[in-house]
């Protein structure tokens, strides 16, 4: 019996946390940038107050940087290593007939790291006709 609760409960837990991981980053997210909003606010406020000149705001403040290549490198390898060592650890534990539930996240880890690969070559492809352009114009 124990068995079968144990079956159960590791998707479940899987599915729980895969879906409350994202939500509770989103919120995370949104009050970071409304702390910072509203810090700048009442920066600008004072200012106001003070008769200062207020400087506009820059650009990367409404719109922030994009999510840099190597995070997927890292991002891969977080996930392909946890889906291996679920892997190995279900194995160990409930058997053959749920082990292979633990190449779902190595399958999601492997994904980004080919993305990681891919996303490399168009980077490297790019800044080579930036850079054929730019010196064919001087």
């Amino acid at each position: 019996m124990r068995e079968e609760i144990l079956g159960m409960l590791i998707p479940l837990t899987g599915i729980f946390m895969g879906l409350l991981i994202p939500i509770v980053y989103a919120f995370l997210e949104y009050r970071r940038r409304r702390d910072i909003v509203d810090a700048h606010h009442k920066e600008r406020l004072a200012a106001i107050e003070r008769g200062m000149e207020i400087p506009p705001l820059p650009e990367a403040f409404f719109n922030p940087a994009p999510a840099r290549r190597p995070r997927y490198l890292l991002v891969g390898m977080i996930w392909l290593f946890v889906g291996l060592t679920l892997f190995a650890a279900l194995r160990a534990v409930a058997g053959e007939a749920v082990m292979y539930f633990g190449l779902i996240p190595a399958a999601v880890g492997l994904a980004f790291l080919i993305y990681y690969v891919v996303e490399g070559r168009h980077e490297v492809a790019a800044a080579r006709r930036s850079n054929g352009s730019s010196s064919q114009a001087g």
